[in-house]
């Protein structure tokens, strides 16, 4: 056991954006840092390679789509360290341009994983959090509000339901689940939603992140921020490597975050750009996507 040793965790850390932020946290965490992954010989492989760079990462295999995987990783941090200090949730899938699976297929799998799953995944872990924990939510430009788009009533009322300060997280599941079934007849857009599960999915998380800070505003524990992040457009598997930024720059917003002192004045429940600008996310504007 590591009682009173800090712990981080960032989910789905193989590789990208993700493994990056590992070694951010590596080099600048007061305390063990796990590298997670759903398939355990990539995960550990990662590690292997951080080792050869004078990292020292430590591995636990974490699927946030098996709820027992969760369950197992709560349980290890729990009785190894008896909580967690910062968490990451960077575990996600993004379907290419050209996929050939139909939309409705794309919405169904792509918000299973990057909300509902994720979703689940922080109730489970958040009864866990200690006192000063920072949690950062990976979003993306693709996940403000202004995405969603036109000045039509139902995109107007969408917006406005999304940014309800008395939005609670049961009412956002229900949003996005009727996201996902209006995908399936292919109504989603007469609805106001993007054609996007992606960035619907980033507009979900960007949503609940508001909501999680306001829990924690009332929370017993002292001082728990969460913030959502925009890491910029970087060159990874997930964007055919399309993106300009490396993944060490994908890595500082995050990482700033994830490390914000404790007792700061913010940001908090923020969406914060690469470049760690706090921006609007209801209003705007949107700073040049990169």
């Amino acid at each position: 056991m590591s009682a009173g040793k800090k712990v981080a965790v960032v989910t789905g850390s193989n590789k990208g954006i993700g493994f990056a932020i590992i070694k951010e946290l590596c080099a600048k965490f007061d305390g063990d840092v796990y590298l997670t992954s759903r398939d355990e010989g990539r995960g550990e492989a990662a590690v292997e390679e951080l080792k050869k760079l004078g990292f020292q990462p430590h591995y636990h295999q974490l699927d946030i789509d098996d709820e027992s995987s969760v369950l197992r990783f709560k349980n290890f941090l729990k009785s190894k360290y008896e909580g967690l200090d910062v968490l990451v949730n960077n575990a996600a899938i993004a379907f290419k341009n050209a996929a050939p699976e139909p939309f409705s297929e794309q919405a169904t799998l792509t918000m299973r994983t990057n909300f509902f799953n994720t979703y689940r995944f922080c109730n489970i872990i958040f009864p866990i959090l200690k006192p000063h924990a920072r949690v950062v939510n990976v979003s993306s430009s693709a996940g403000h509000l202004l995405k969603i788009p036109g000045d039509h009533d139902v995109a107007v009322a969408l917006r406005k339901k999304l940014s309800s300060s008395d939005l609670t997280g049961e009412e956002l599941v229900k949003m996005i689940e009727g996201f996902v079934n209006a995908a399936q007849t292919g109504n989603h857009q007469e609805l106001g939603w993007p054609n996007s599960a992606y960035a619907t999915s980033k507009i979900g998380i960007t949503a609940l992140t508001r909501i999680q800070q306001k829990a924690f505003d009332n929370d017993s524990r002292e001082d728990i921020i969460v913030n959502s992040v925009h890491p910029g457009y970087v060159d990874t598997d997930m964007t055919s490597h399309q993106g300009p930024l490396t993944i060490e720059q994908g890595a500082v917003a995050p990482s700033w975050l994830a490390l914000l002192p404790p007792n700061v004045e913010g940001p908090k429940g923020g969406y914060v750009w690469y470049d760690k600008q706090i921006v609007d996310w209801v209003n705007g504007p949107t700073p040049t996507a990169v």
